[in-house]
């Protein structure tokens, strides 16, 4: 079992994901003869699980910088509930787009009483549940407007 990195090495690994991130978006310009190819579910439940994990990192800034400077923490909450409200989103677009098959689209709905049978369905709105959990234990229903945890279909 390995030991949590210092807080001193973590920022090379922050850089390295935000470069990953950056490489990820030019790969998607194809060069001029290809049409650009539209988001895919795999693709967006990567997209996702990064900004579900940016959630867990702005809530942890969030609630050290708060004591000693109140200012940039409200900030960093304000950051934290956007984020939120752009990982909902695309949560709803992944949810939208198509599937293979009719027994594919019948399994990929997302209800608030059950959850959905196998991946990528299942990893992606277990984890937009568990984020929802803890948006809605740190913010006000009206800091959050009309952006709620519930699938769009």
């Amino acid at each position: 079992m390995t030991s949590p990195a210092p807080p001193e090495d973590a920022h090379p690994y922050l850089r390295a994901a935000s470069a990953g991130v950056r490489h990820h978006t030019r790969a998607l310009r194809p060069p001029d003869a290809l049409p650009p190819r539209p988001a895919d579910r795999q693709h967006l439940d990567a997209l996702h699980g990064h900004l579900t994990t940016l959630l867990h990192l702005l809530d942890r800034l969030a609630e050290n910088t708060r004591p000693p400077h109140p200012a940039a923490g409200r900030h960093l909450a304000t950051a934290h509930t956007h984020l939120w409200q752009a990982t909902s989103n695309v949560h709803n677009a992944f949810h939208l787009l198509p599937t293979g098959t009719a027994a594919d689209a019948e399994q990929s709905t997302c209800s608030p009483d059950r959850l959905p049978e196998g991946p990528p369905v299942l990893t992606i709105c277990q984890r937009h549940l568990a984020a929802g959990h803890v948006v809605r234990r740190k913010t006000t229903p009206s800091d959050l407007r009309a952006h709620t945890t519930a699938c769009v279909r």
